[in-house]
């Protein structure tokens, strides 16, 4: 057990340390990694949203899914898998992306936001603690979203195989792929490193079972620290290239791709907490767990990418400017309806 929790902390470390050193390379400031915001431009991307600020095919994200696969191919830890209530996992996501667009990052960049010296963070980090709390009640009182049994080998391939093709487009860019051409879109890494990067951290997180949720509910629900202890890792990992580079600058104002409405920083986290909890891992971890087989997962990030549609076809998701008219009212909504989820699906009370 010390032996696995020493990897963990190597691996936050390693992780903070990439992705803080991703904006060097061309990513936009204090956004080197974010999960949440980087399916949201792959949306973009594929012109299921007309954001035209956000909208470039991460090759990230299909690195994390591709490096996590020939792991737990590795390792033997590969297997197709699926549990029931589909529609149910699938709207959870869609809320996840929503609150983690009203915030404008998901619960890793609210952690990489910090160590750059964004002290919004702190309210959005807060709000994923009390949402993960609010998760371990029901988690308590016997929630079950549905357990996982083997299936088709075949299914288990197909969030990797998807990956792989919007890898090829990202490669060759046919005419239809769409592509910012300033905002935060148009600020990436080359593509060869982008996608180094996420196989490393795909592998690491593979390796660990890392996820930026699981280690607060860990952390209150059973006093386990081993998740939390790659959260902290990453922390520092990011903080110290920050500072070798010059790239912390503490304060709320003037941060990139923020906003300073505290009440709606924590309450978009607190349904992006809520929902993580609940569906068992954070956008990392369920990309993770697709790329393992688990096509319940795969029907989370087919949310997240709707949610991320939806932010922004509708007006939900923030700006530097501040929380759209629409975005708190959808917040309200899914912390409803995501609160009812859990109560209704609680063992205690079905």
């Amino acid at each position: 057990m010390k032996n696995k929790k020493y990897l963990m902390i190597g691996a936050g470390f390693v992780f903070g340390v990439i992705a803080a050193y991703m904006t060097v390379l061309g990513n936009p400031a204090n956004m080197g990694i974010c999960v949440a915001c980087f399916y949201r431009d792959i949306t973009g991307a594929l012109g299921l949203h007309r954001a035209a600020v956000v909208q470039y095919l991460r090759p990230e994200i299909m690195g994390m899914c591709l490096g996590a696969f020939l792991s737990a191919l590795t390792f033997k830890e590969f297997r197709a898998r699926a549990g029931s209530n589909p529609l149910v996992r699938f709207l959870l996501g869609m809320f996840v992306m929503i609150g983690a667009l009203v915030f404008l990052g998901c619960p890793v960049r609210a952690v990489l936001r910090l160590a750059g010296g964004d002290i919004n963070a702190i309210f959005a980090l807060a709000g994923v603690v009390a949402g993960a709390l609010i998760g371990i009640w029901f988690l308590k009182r016997g929630f079950n979203i549905g357990r996982a049994t083997s299936t088709s080998k075949v299914t288990g391939y197909l969030i990797p195989l998807l990956m792989i093709g919007i890898l090829l487009l990202a490669i060759f860019q046919p005419e239809f792929i769409l592509n910012s051409e300033k905002g935060p879109g148009s600020l990436h890494a080359p593509l060869i490193i982008a996608l180094i990067a996420g196989l490393i951290i795909g592998a690491l997180a593979q390796r660990t079972r890392m996820c930026f949720v699981g280690g607060w509910r860990d952390l209150f629900l059973v006093k386990d620290t081993y998740l939390f202890s790659g959260i902290a890792a990453f922390f520092v990992g990011a903080i110290l290239v920050n500072l070798l580079t010059g790239s912390v600058n503490v304060g709320t104002v003037d941060q990139p791709v923020a906003h300073t409405n505290e009440l709606w920083n924590f309450l978009g986290m607190v349904l992006c907490g809520l929902g993580c909890t609940l569906l068992g891992g954070c956008p990392l971890r369920q990309t993770i767990l697709a790329a393992e087989g688990d096509t319940d997962a795969g029907v989370t990030i087919m949310g997240l990418i709707a949610g991320a549609a939806v932010s922004h076809n509708f007006l939900l998701a923030s700006s530097a400017a501040g929380p759209s008219n629409f975005g708190p009212i959808a917040v309200v909504v899914g912390i409803i309806f995501v609160c009812a989820i859990g109560y209704f699906m609680c063992e205690d009370i079905s």
